[in-house]
């Protein structure tokens, strides 16, 4: 019935946990959600009032497929601005958020048989859309240890004939991490040794903490942003999730393919979000500012009270709104005869036993670890992560 295509994906993992504790919630159970990526924040009034202008205007036809002009010099204005990098309007894309970006990327260079390097922990969809277009994901184990940054030797280890490319995701998602100069540099190196393609997801590149400041691996070397391609959005940073506004920047030849590709699926990003989006990269940039002070605060909060917790332990994260603690030592035990053998086992049962909702490690690609979103109010993360801590306590 199904194409074998079809067949190779699964749902969404943290969107399923996300539904199941709003059927719980619509039920009348009082539900923590530390599950969904999504900030928790209202979008700046200023970028709303653009999108009614633009409403008002009668800005609501088709527009070029890879995004208005003005769109795209406010996207090159932020690349050269907050990354030292500049581009044209041919080596920009505005597509409908970042994640169709990173799909447009991978019909636009993949091939069958291709090999796409990924480190792990990794978020969930990009080996989902690597199989879609019919090449193979190669996962690259990354540590706790090493604050989940790729050892070079390793990544050299796992590169073949076969490989395309290799995707960077920095501020992860799910670990809350970010790379450094010295190892972005590293990566650059044995990348064009070898002739690949990166793909750099940066879509929380504004989301970062104690002074880590953030480094495009495009602009680490001109020969590396030749083969880069980076994707952004304005999703995490705005509070824009829903307005579907990403773009991606790179060599004019793979934007003009991924423009073409656009224009056979969804052709151009909503008029009316392109507007918008416009005066979010122009306007006034506060409201960044202060939503990260927020997140800061609920952040040292989290990870104190994680790390207190007996048999859990947590690293800080310095970027996005993701803490992922180690949750490993409570494998093996139980509690009315439930026995916790997985991160999937814990989430489902910290979800049904103690009313929260997170997302297990397992759905990222390591299974010793749990994932919690602090884009919530701090009385909900007080309260969940004392239900989190009565029921680990119930485990033996």
């Amino acid at each position: 019935m199904f194409s074998d295509r079809a067949r190779k994906i699964k749902p969404s993992p943290t969107l399923a946990i996300d539904a199941k504790a709003k059927a719980m919630k619509a039920n009348g159970i009082d539900i923590v959600n530390f599950g969904v990526g999504e900030p928790d924040f209202d979008t700046p009034e200023n970028i709303k009032e653009a999108a009614i202008k633009a409403l008002k205007d009668g800005f609501t036809k088709y527009t070029a497929v890879g995004g208005i002009d003005p769109l795209k010099d406010a996207i090159i204005e932020k690349f050269r601005k907050d990354n030292n990098l500049n581009y044209t309007r041919e080596e920009i894309i505005v597509s409908c958020g970042a994640k169709h970006s990173l799909y447009n990327i991978a019909q636009a260079i993949y091939s069958p048989g291709d090999e796409v390097l990924i480190p792990s922990p990794y978020w969930v969809s990009y080996p989902d859309q690597t199989l879609l277009n019919d090449a193979i994901p190669v996962f690259i184990k990354t540590y706790e240890a090493d604050s989940f940054m790729i050892k070079p030797e390793i990544l050299e280890s796992r590169i073949t004939s076969k490989t395309k490319a290799l995707i960077l995701n920095s501020p992860s998602n799910p670990t809350g991490l970010t790379y450094d100069r010295r190892t972005l540099e590293k990566v650059a190196e044995i990348v064009l040794k070898h002739n690949l393609y990166i793909i750099s997801d940066e879509i929380y590149e504004k989301l970062t903490y104690d002074g880590f400041e953030h480094i495009s691996i495009a602009s680490i070397d001109p020969g590396v942003k030749e083969k880069t391609i980076v994707v952004n959005g304005l999703s995490k940073s705005y509070a824009m999730t829903g307005w579907r506004i990403g773009f991606a920047a790179g060599p004019k030849d793979i934007i003009k393919a991924m423009t073409n590709i656009q224009s056979q699926s969804t052709s151009n990003p909503s008029s009316i979000s392109q507007k918008a989006a416009v005066e979010a990269l122009k306007g006034p940039q506060d409201f960044i500012s202060a939503m990260l002070a927020e997140f800061d605060r609920r952040r040292r909060f989290l990870v104190s009270q994680l790390n207190s917790i007996p048999g859990m332990r947590c690293l800080t994260p310095t970027g996005a709104f993701y803490a992922f603690p180690n949750t490993s030592s409570f494998y093996g035990k139980s509690a009315e005869n439930r026995q916790i053998a997985s991160s999937s086992d814990l989430a489902l049962y910290l979800l049904e036993k103690a009313n929260v909702a997170l997302v297990p490690g397992g759905a990222f690609g390591d299974d010793h670890f749990i994932r919690l979103s602090y884009a919530a109010s701090l009385d909900d993360i007080k309260k969940g992560v004392d239900r989190i801590r009565e029921a680990l306590d119930n485990l033996s």
